[in-house]
């Protein structure tokens, strides 16, 4: 029997009661990876005797009564995040050989909790492109279509859950890289406070950059989010306060909560289809007892800028050497954005780190009115593969046309994609949720209640 797009906690609760094994479940697992991959390539290293050796463990601890929270379920980690012993190659030809000797937190905690990690996933190189392909691992697609991309740069943990291979997977989430697939591909998606998954080694973009949770339910997603969050002192932005109960979050409702419902921000440009389909998804929280206010100018003037001078400022000095050096081996779009990056004076660069801080402050006070910031995830459903930007959006470039996302990892709150729907040619769109400092517990009291009304995770896309 195949156990595909069987939930995390419905499979915790079959190997508890010995109905299944964590090897039976994995071995299912790594023959569907093996079939799927040819059609979607989802992964960049796959990693079947590491997530043996998790189901043997995993095996004998469910049997003593000492399992983890995850013991024995299948997962994936997005090749940005290191893990030892396996390649970590950034998307990039030059880190093809890279293997570090160490484990990122957020791997160890996954490890510790007796999870069974079947692969890295692809990634955009480096992280810079809201698709993904890269010169590594060429393109990544889409379960819904294949001709369509999933989204990056955590496309290739998005295609792999949406395709039912694990029921979560670990992501990043430096301009919006968990909630672009999370969209495209039909699932919840989750960026925690900055800071709550700790961080290690220290990311390239390091005030912008997030671990989190991908998965097809909401309930999925705030189990692996909980085991990975909590403080660590190789972290120096680490949350340490204590980690919410993100699964008893879920049972609380969404009743009382105050929400801004904004379609543009003030500034983005959704297609026609995709803003209703997201209107009427904000408006369905009316019907769970929330207060739901339409804000048109949410946001003000577009924070693109700022994001861009730390993001690819950042990221560009990193690999200066590198794009001097060997720029025929990295993805051409990459190298001339990174290039660019690297323009300003210093002068110019902190003007706009100094407008961050007043924009944090901006969505302070918002949220002092406000629970949550309801928003499209994205202005458009999936596009063809193999392209940067979608068509239409004029001079955007290969990460600003997100327009939505990116301004959060700028404050830091936590953000997440839900299922709003689905176009009329069968591709999903995300809506995405925002909420105050350290308040992720409010996104999952109303995630968990949008779903119930209006259930997603039944619905698959087209493959075998």
């Amino acid at each position: 029997m195949s156990f595909a797009y069987m939930t995390a906690l419905e499979l915790k609760g079959l190997l508890a009661a010995g109905t299944i094994s964590p090897v039976e479940l994995t071995e299912d697992t790594l023959r569907r990876q093996e079939a799927l991959e040819p059609e979607i390539n989802a992964f960049v290293t796959r990693t079947p005797e590491v997530a043996l050796q998790a189901a043997r463990a995993a095996e004998k601890a469910i049997a003593a009564g000492e399992g983890g929270a995850i013991a024995g379920l299948p997962v994936s980690v997005k090749d940005l995040v290191a893990m030892a012993g396996v390649p970590w190659t950034f998307g990039s030809r030059p880190f093809a050989d890279n293997v570090p000797d160490f484990d990122a937190p957020s791997v160890e905690r996954i490890r510790q909790a007796g999870g069974c990690i079947v692969g890295k996933s692809t990634t955009s190189e480096f992280g810079c492109k809201a698709v993904c392909d890269s010169p590594l691992s060429g393109i990544t697609r889409n379960p819904w279509n294949t001709a369509k991309t999933p989204g990056g740069s955590s496309g290739g943990a998005g295609a792999s859950v949406a395709a039912g291979l694990t029921p979560f997977a670990l992501g990043t989430d430096g301009g919006g890289s968990v909630r672009i697939p999370s969209a495209l591909c039909g699932l919840f998606g989750i960026k925690a406070q900055f800071g709550r998954v700790p961080v290690f080694p220290v990311s390239a973009a390091p005030t912008l950059s997030h671990v989190g949770a991908m998965a097809r339910t909401v309930r999925d997603a705030a189990l692996l989010l909980g085991v990975m969050a909590g403080h660590d002192r190789r972290d120096a932005f680490g949350v340490a306060e204590p980690v919410p109960d993100f699964l008893a979050a879920c049972d609380e409702g969404a009743r009382g909560l105050r929400i801004a419902w904004s379609p543009t921000f003030g500034y983005a440009a959704p297609e026609p289809e995709v803003a209703a389909l997201c209107e009427a998804a904000a408006r369905r929280f009316e019907g769970l007892g929330c207060a739901v206010e339409p804000v048109e100018d949410a946001l003000g003037a577009d924070p693109l800028e700022m994001w861009m001078a730390e993001f690819y400022g950042g990221i560009g000095t990193k690999l200066k050497d590198l794009m001097a050096e060997r720029p025929d081996e990295l993805d051409p779009a990459v190298v001339a954005t990174l290039g660019a990056g690297l323009d300003r004076s210093m002068v110019q660069f902190f003007d706009q780190v100094f407008a961050r801080y007043a924009f944090r402050e901006q969505m302070r006070q918002l949220f002092e009115r406000y629970d949550l910031l309801l928003s499209p995830t994205l202005p458009c459903a999936a596009f063809d593969a193999g392209q940067d930007t979608p068509p239409g959006l004029g001079a955007r470039n290969i990460v600003s046309w997100v327009y939505y996302t990116y301004p959060f990892n700028l404050t830091g709150q936590p953000a997440a994609s839900i299922p709003a729907g689905f176009t009329a040619g069968g591709l999903p769109v995300g809506l995405q949720m925002v909420a105050g400092i350290n308040r992720e517990t409010d996104i999952f009291r109303a995630a968990a209640a949008f779903e119930a009304a209006a259930p997603w995770a039944a619905r698959r896309p087209p493959l075998g």
